[in-house]
């Protein structure tokens, strides 16, 4: 199964786009993530079991060329993660602490919160598109909690004092 890239675009890009700027933290880098990835598509002669099967399979592609990203030379010397925050737009003060909390969180435990959380992905599938077990997605989960909820709190302590 090959599914017209167009139609996989208009339901997918949103989606890449979020794990790309997860990974990146950069709105151009995440863009041109967005687009590799619908040209890997585009070239690939793999025949896909279903549209699920290309969902997971493109969202995997994103990581990977995201993380490529990441490991350029002028990449690790950009600017920091304050820069990038104040050009996003957030619904409330609640919601941009959590953004920064969850982007402050290792690389390891942030994709498999945005996965599940933003993507909606179930413990086997991630474990499935990140080649880890099922238990290692379940401690990324739980530690990446831990680390969120400590953080959080914190900060709403701090606010209170």
């Amino acid at each position: 199964m090959k599914l017209p890239v167009e139609i996989l675009i208009e339901k997918y890009k949103n989606n890449i786009y979020a794990v790309a700027f997860n990974i990146c933290k950069n709105k151009h880098d995440a863009e041109d993530v967005v687009q590799d990835t619908f040209i890997e598509y585009l070239s690939q002669k793999k025949d896909f079991q279903s549209e699920q099967h290309i969902r997971a399979w493109i969202i995997r592609v994103a990581i990977n060329k995201a993380k490529n990203k990441n490991n350029l030379f002028f990449r690790r010397n950009s600017l920091p993660l304050e820069d990038y925050i104040e050009t996003l737009k957030f619904e409330s003060d609640e919601s941009y602490e959590l953004f920064e909390a969850v982007m402050k969180l290792p690389k390891k435990y942030r994709i498999v919160i945005h996965l599940f959380y933003y993507e909606d992905y179930s413990v086997q599938e991630i474990a499935d598109i990140l080649k880890i077990t099922q238990n290692n997605v379940k401690v990324r989960l739980s530690r990446g909690r831990l680390s969120l909820r400590k953080t959080l709190k914190e900060a709403w302590d701090n606010d209170e004092s």
